[in-house]
């Protein structure tokens, strides 16, 4: 029985890569899977992947590109990676982490200064050191894309000090990290849905979420809670990844092309994403929302706060945190 279903696993899987790597002598066609809308800055960075790749190999290799999710959630898209199913994707590094757990460092929060600290770390040794820490995982890291800083907005009162959080009921992510730091900075965690949330904030079952600006302008949940604190409390990078059965199927000239195409897609991504930033920003600040900025005195103890998390969640990784905290 055992060994008819391997048989037959490796049928499917051999059917998946039908109209791909197998038809190497041909043209291919490859999956990328993104969970944005079609106007998202990582979705735009995806397209500009695709049309790079085929401009350099004269449309011998055409990259499809799935947004909104058609092809399911992060996490299952990183399973379907694995065995081929799924060839390219950008992941948030929250579900990747759960297959590469030492990622966990790069979403400590409050680890970074500011954008030119985390981008300093990403493009330097420490970044290429993250890059090439997936053995085992299959998959491989291709390049970075950005997903700017994370802040916390409620819907009860303007946030100027740590004291002003606490006893919040605040939405998080299914994270025992990031509820970690929402219980280290005294206000009480409440994981669910992302979907739920503005429903939520309306009618009073959380106080306060926590997202980039383009998530609390598009989602619409400015207009549900106002008050905007920029603490930046988690810069949480994205990777663009290609499935490892697919990356060692390729000839070392194709690797070279998937991953330059990959670094440049990633360039663009990223103007994109401080453009869309500033749109964001502009219409929740014409809305009326409250936006305020921490002291740099207020945010050391925010900082001081959440510090005893990053032995509990990344002991083992102390040495690179420091590295990454002493980074000029």
């Amino acid at each position: 029985m055992k060994k008819n279903l391997r048989k037959f696993t490796g049928f499917v899987i051999m059917l998946l890569f039908m109209g791909s790597t197998l038809l190497a002598a041909g043209k291919v066609v490859f999956t990328y899977a993104e969970n944005q809308s079609e106007d998202y800055p990582t979705t735009q960075g995806a397209y500009k992947f695709a049309e790079i790749v085929k401009e350099k190999t004269n449309g011998r290799i055409e990259i499809n590109v799935q947004a909104a999710a058609v092809l399911g959630d992060e996490k299952s898209v990183v399973e379907k990676m694995q065995f081929g199913a799924i060839h390219f994707s950008r992941v948030s590094l929250s579900p990747l982490s759960e297959f590469v757990p030492k990622l966990n460092v790069l979403q400590l929060p409050y680890l970074y200064r500011d954008a030119e600290h985390e981008w300093k770390v990403l493009e330097g040794s420490i970044g290429d050191d993250f890059m090439n820490s997936f053995a085992g995982s299959k998959l491989v890291a291709l390049s970075w894309y950005d997903s700017g800083s994370r802040n916390f907005y409620n819907s009860k009162k303007e946030v100027k000090t740590l004291e002003d959080l606490k006893g919040m009921k605040i939405r998080v992510q299914e994270s025992a990290l990031m509820m970690g730091m929402i219980e280290a900075l005294g206000a009480n965690p409440t994981p669910m849905p992302y979907g739920e949330v503005y429903s939520s904030l309306q009618t009073g079952v959380v106080d306060a979420a926590e997202n980039n600006w383009p998530s609390y302008e598009s989602t619409g949940h400015y207009e549900v809670a106002k008050y905007f604190v920029l603490d930046e409390h988690t810069r949480v990078p994205e990777l663009q990844l290609i499935s490892e059965s697919v990356w060692t199927s390729l000839s070392k000239e194709d690797q070279a092309i998937i991953k330059a195409a990959a670094l440049e897609s990633a360039l663009y991504e990223r103007k994109l994403w401080a453009e869309r930033e500033k749109l964001s920003e502009d219409k929740v600040r014409k809305a009326g929302c409250i936006i305020t900025p921490l002291s740099p005195e207020e945010k050391a103890k925010f900082q001081a706060a959440v510090k005893p998390l990053y032995e509990k969640f990344a002991k083992e990784y102390m040495d690179i945190i420091n590295a990454i905290i002493n980074t000029k």
